[in-house]
């Protein structure tokens, strides 16, 4: 659904001098055609009886809901509380493995032979063993399918050289994404002093692996798998909203008796012509297997039912102008990235948009550079602000012309 009659309210910011109303009336004609090229779409799955959200009761020690798109959070409890991930852990190991077969330093049919370490590893298994020779491509779903600690632990060496220098460069990836609450100790998730993560930055490692990684995603959604010779019992994924919803992507189980039952889940549903709105949710410390399934889908079905998803892009390719000085064009071509924010349903309307800008505008100015904001409120509060950038390169003029621009702006700033 197109929402064609929004009216955007416009704030500049003049610094030291104040066109006259012809100029004015012209730049804010000018901001407001900018503005009507940009199309509001808004998600099918948003609810129109529902006028703000009411979050339903989550079963769980914390948990986090985020819109993807416009990375804005919908609904969270104690979301930074660090506590134990349990085999969550392995999305780390799993963006480190992506990484490397993207950058060419392992391959999908690389056989990898079973050291005793990863033999002897403790807890859930893929259950190979040390005279075997497994692929990678075999090792990554058994790490993500049968979260198998043995799988897990012989891509860390394969990649670290050995587990603890795996381990350090799972800190370092984590501080390079911004998941500043964790510290890792191993790379599969077993109890280890030390070794804690909130909902907040879980949800950030998802997130990043979708963005990241779309071409291998496709492992997190594998409902069953084994690796000959091993026992078939053990190839179900544990993520029951796989077998559940159609929309659920993955990601990743995991649990013990400190860290209780947790699942970090994505889930896209269908936006009408343009995609799909992705949100991922992460449960932590829920109480039974059942329980995570239950209380992530209550999460994800209220995130596309409560809210509606709002993309901001410009259409075609011609854009309206506003003043620039003391360059060789009078006026600059501007534009802003395409984006998107989550709003109550029903609350499109009250979306208030204002661009500021600085004044005077003068050259040079380079394509890309960023030269204002588009702020984007409801109801009173900023939700997001989008760079408003020049689309072309805009050269100083010769010195008659910023002469003549420089005492036209001193005579109006003198009025």
């Amino acid at each position: 659904m197109l929402i064609n009659n929004f009216k955007p309210s416009v704030q500049f910011n003049f610094l030291n001098t104040y066109p006259d109303i012809r100029e004015l009336r012209g730049i804010v004609k000018s901001i407001l055609t900018l503005f009507c090229y940009i199309t509001f779409v808004v998600s099918p799955w948003a609810s129109a009886t529902l006028s703000a959200p009411r979050m339903p009761s989550i079963e769980a020690r914390s948990y986090i809901l985020i819109d993807v798109d416009s990375g804005q959070i919908l609904a969270a409890r104690d979301p930074n509380v660090r506590v134990e991930p349990a085999s969550t852990t392995k999305l780390m190991t799993a963006y480190l493995v992506f990484q490397a077969l993207k950058e060419n330093r392992i391959a999908l049919d690389q056989r990898i032979t079973v050291s005793d370490t990863s033999w002897r590893k403790p807890g859930s298994s893929m259950y190979i063993d040390t005279r075997m020779h497994v692929p990678v491509d075999d090792l990554i779903k058994g790490m993500l399918v049968q979260s198998g600690n043995d799988a897990t632990n012989l891509l860390a060496e394969t990649l670290g050289g050995t587990t603890g220098g795996f381990v350090s460069t799972m800190n370092a990836q984590a501080r390079l994404l911004g998941m500043s609450s964790t510290t890792f100790k191993n790379p599969e998730g077993l109890p280890t002093p030390g070794h804690l993560t909130t909902a907040h930055d879980l949800a950030i490692l998802g997130i990043r692996i979708l963005e990241d990684f779309p071409e291998y995603s496709h492992y997190f959604s594998i409902k069953h798998y084994y690796y000959p010779g091993t026992p078939p019992s053990n190839g179900t994924n544990r993520n029951q909203l796989l077998f559940r919803d159609s929309s659920v992507e993955g990601l990743k189980t995991g649990h013990t008796d400190a860290a209780g039952y947790c699942l970090v889940a994505s889930a896209a549903r269908s936006f009408g012509h343009y995609g799909k709105r992705r949100i991922v949710a992460v449960v932590l410390g829920a109480k039974s297997e059942r329980k995570r399934a239950d209380e992530t889908q209550k999460l994800i079905n209220w995130g596309f039912r409560t809210y509606t998803a709002v993309k901001l892009d410009i259409k075609g390719t011609t854009y309206e102008t506003i003043k620039i000085w003391k360059g060789e064009k009078t006026f600059i071509k501007l534009g802003i990235a395409p984006s998107a924010i989550a709003v109550p349903a029903k609350s499109v309307a009250d979306i208030d948009t204002q661009f500021d800008i600085p004044q005077p505008l003068s050259a040079p100015i380079v394509e890309g550079q960023q030269v204002g904001l588009m702020k984007v409120s409801l109801n009173g509060q900023l939700l997001r602000e989008i760079p408003v950038t020049a689309l072309e390169e805009i050269k100083e003029a010769n010195f008659f012309v910023r002469l003549w621009d420089s005492l036209v702006l001193l005579f109006k700033s003198l009025f």
